[in-house]
């Protein structure tokens, strides 16, 4: 077995639970979609081909060397990848774990957009993963990216990846027009997807070894049956840990980024019905971010849990031990309810809005920061103070700004947790809507949130829509507001009006 596993606290194998989960894996193992209650079985009696893949993606392997052959042909040695959720996040872990270059482009906040634009677009391969193509950002991504080409006299048919389900609007629409097509096992969702079209595509052309990520994934699975399974005391460890938050380890470990990826992984899984665990990721060992918490590290250090394996048996691992964990708890792992409802919400403000975003009063208001919330204090101070006192479990910030370039923002968890003494994450909107966000508003109801818009130095049409990028970043920013506020729970929105100087000034407003 690649995967070794230590922890403080030793398994009981005869206990009740750890003999629940070794009886549920020869039927995770045998697709048996009647594990997670009656009222899952119809999302996963479709979704449970991801435990093949460590094998039925050998398949892809002769079409993924013809994708290096075109590339090569073409002479692109750039790559931008749109994407979301799950189309992103596993390719991202890959590229930093194997120190390759890529641009990931999973935001509609134009100035981030305008930042991941090489200005010589002759050698880029835009690289574009959605299931139907009906996903917001990247269809939006997709033609403000086509119309780039366009305009440097570049055909898109040359720059172009495409990687949907088959049959899907998507695929019949790309085929249509010429592009590079790969198409992914549609019975397998995002979220579990990173060892399917959507995390080997990228990863071929990247110039990763994509036999060796798989070889690593199937000898893991092979182990998971066993009475030592990993994948059975990983789950056993965090159910009878009892924790909500479980805070996320990765640096100076071999697999940097993988944090991220979990965090989706079991945020968006388990996050539903009132129940499931808070994944947080954290910078370090001793972060105070994390609050009371199940800690978790993938490389030797003083956490509760470490798990040591290669990338592709990481990959599979977490897959079974999120199947697992649901198992108990009899949610369905494989849907995303609340997820839908925030995209709903901020439709139905595109609609009202037409292509401007209106002016809404604030609360309170500084040279620099609009506020939005339901207290009635005076000061930045004032309107913080009332919002701890609502004394959550854990608070979520969620920065719909520019990553790589507002990342001073980021300064703010630390400072928020010091403050409130309780677990703190950190999400770039919109991309946290397809990982934390459906924890937020279906997991457990005990969180706060904060959340930070603002304007932006430029603006970006979106080709073939009467809306902007920046429109729809705060119609995605406001409708998951809404959802929140569905839900009773507390909510403080700050708007920059300057990015920079609305930073600094929320900063020192949140000194302790």
């Amino acid at each position: 077995m690649n995967i070794r596993v230590s922890s403080k606290t030793s398994v009981n194998r005869s206990s009740e639970l750890y003999q629940t989960l070794l009886e549920a894996s020869p039927r995770i193992a045998a697709k048996d979609f009647t594990l997670w209650g009656k009222e899952a079985e119809a999302e996963s009696s479709i979704r449970l081909n991801w435990i093949d893949l460590p094998s039925s993606s050998r398949a892809l392997l002769p079409e993924l060397s013809r994708l290096q052959e075109w590339i090569s042909k073409k002479g692109l040695t750039t790559f931008v990848l749109a994407g979301m959720g799950g189309s992103s996040l596993g390719p991202e872990v890959l590229a930093k774990t194997f120190k390759k270059s890529l641009i990931l482009l999973d935001s509609t906040d134009p100035d981030q957009i305008m930042a991941a634009t090489p200005l010589d677009l002759s050698n880029v391969a835009v690289i574009v993963g959605s299931k139907s193509g009906s996903t917001a950002e990247t269809a939006s991504q997709k033609a403000y990216f086509t119309q780039k080409f366009i305009d440097a006299g570049l055909d898109p048919r040359d720059h172009f990846v495409i990687v949907t389900d088959p049959d899907s609007p998507f695929d019949i629409e790309s085929r249509a027009l010429e592009y590079f097509v790969i198409n992914a096992d549609p019975n397998v969702g995002g979220r579990f997807s990173v060892l399917s079209a959507f995390g080997l595509v990228p990863a071929a052309a990247l110039g990763i070894d994509v036999s060796e990520l798989l070889n690593d994934a199937h000898e893991a699975s092979q182990s998971f049956l066993t009475k030592e399974s990993a994948a059975i005391e990983i789950a056993c460890l965090v159910l009878e840990a009892k924790e909500q938050n479980i805070a996320f380890f990765d640096s100076e470990s071999q697999v940097p980024g993988l944090s991220d990826w979990i965090e989706q992984l079991i945020a968006e899984s388990t996050g539903k019905e009132g129940k499931g665990f808070f994944p947080i990721a954290i910078e370090s060992k001793n972060a105070s971010i994390s609050g009371p918490a199940l800690t978790v590290g993938f490389a030797p250090a003083d956490v509760d849990i470490v798990v040591e394996a290669p990338l592709g048996a990481q990959f599979i691992l977490w897959e079974w031990v999120t199947a697992l964990i649901a198992v108990p708890l009899q949610i369905n792992p494989y849907d995303q309810p609340n997820v839908q409802d925030a995209k709903v919400r901020a439709l139905a403000l595109l609609n009202s809005w037409g292509n401007k975003v209106p002016r809404l009063d604030p609360v309170f208001e500084t040279s620099n920061i609009q506020v939005f919330s339901n207290s009635k204090a005076n000061s930045l101070s004032g309107q913080i103070d009332d919002f701890l006192k609502e004394s959550p479990h854990y608070i979520a910030i969620m920065a719909y700004l520019a990553r790589g370039i507002d990342d001073r923002v980021t300064q703010l968890r630390s400072k928020v947790a010091e403050i409130s003494g309780v677990g703190t994450s950190f999400g770039w909107g919109p991309r946290f809507l397809h990982s934390t966000g459906q924890y937020h508003k279906g997991g457990q109801q005990n969180g706060a949130f904060i959340q930070i818009t603002g304007e932006n130095s430029r603006d970006l049409n979106i080709p073939g829509k009467e809306f902007s990028f920046h429109t729809l970043l705060m119609a995605q920013a406001l409708g998951d507001g809404e959802a929140l506020g569905g839900k009773k729970l507390p909510l403080l929105r700050f708007h920059l009006k300057n990015r920079e100087a609305g930073i600094n000034e929320l900063i020192e407003a949140f000194k302790s």
